[in-house]
């Protein structure tokens, strides 16, 4: 539409950047993010593909780690004020959390790319730490929201927020990501101000961003919807448009999770 102005922001759980860069890619060429948000980028930094995205006119900033975890923020415009690791517990070594902020057109948005534990087996340390790293998440999360800025948390949560985001939710009762520890650390977080992006412009049933690769999941649309954008009652005061890229699970080595976005309006509320 002739003069409306947006700024697009995706997120994307890519499972692996060097097996998945081409796609990744050609998807960023059609779908043209002005930020997009990685999730398990399995790279260390000083190999991180930032020529590849160079040469598609994005600055790139990333935490990873080899073989495990990593996030990644890519941007048309300049990324200012970087943080990396989520803050809380200098001892956690696990790269997991990145945030920056960009200024368009007078727009500050302060974008988080997030990758919460999985936390299973269920007992076990692993599931503690998930539920240590949702405290962190909270109580920073507050802190962002105390600053009364534009503000997104965007990434793959590990979270199954309701029944509704899973296609057979009886066949996931026991994952960590379903458990009732972990729905309640998603609420806590979503009930304090946040805003679930997506939900607040598509509440009905049948949405999801991640199937498994086993047991024909993607045939039988045997979803559920784990990666999530939380907004700031700033930026959720712009939003105009929120969706889930669902049609990128198909194809030759997908990721088993595809991107999310949202869009905010450039001009003046």
């Amino acid at each position: 539409m002739t003069g409306t102005r947006r700024l697009r922001v995706a997120s994307w759980n890519i499972n692996g950047l060097r097996a998945r860069v081409e796609r990744v890619v050609a998807w960023m060429r059609a779908f043209q993010p002005d930020l997009l948000l990685l999730q398990e980028t399995k790279i260390e930094d000083d190999k991180f593909l930032f020529a590849v995205f160079e040469s598609e006119g994005y600055q790139a900033a990333a935490h990873g780690q080899k073989s495990f975890n990593g996030v990644a923020i890519l941007s048309r415009h300049a990324l200012e004020d970087i943080l990396t690791g989520l803050p809380g517990d200098p001892s956690d070594a696990q790269a997991r959390w990145m945030e920056a902020t960009v200024v368009v057109d007078g727009f500050a948005l302060r974008a988080c790319s997030a990758y919460a534990p999985n936390g299973n087996p269920v007992p076990g340390p692993k599931f503690d730490y998930k539920l240590a790293w949702m405290d962190r998440l909270e109580a920073h999360a507050d802190l962002l929201a105390r600053t009364e800025a534009a503000a997104l948390i965007g990434g793959d949560f590990n979270v199954i927020p309701t029944p509704m985001d899973a296609a057979y939710p009886d066949a996931v009762s026991g994952d960590a990501v379903y458990r009732p520890e972990s729905r309640a650390a998603w609420h806590r977080i979503a009930h304090s101000g946040w805003t679930d992006s997506f939900r607040l412009l598509h509440p009905g049933p049948g949405h999801f961003s991640y199937w498994d690769y086993t047991g024909g999941a993607w045939r039988r649309n045997a979803g559920i919807r784990i990666d999530h954008m939380l907004l700031s009652p700033q930026a959720s005061d712009r939003l105009h448009d929120a969706g889930i890229e669902r049609d990128e699970r198909a194809g030759p080595k997908p990721s088993d999770h595809v991107p999310i976005w949202c869009e905010f309006s450039l001009d003046a509320t």
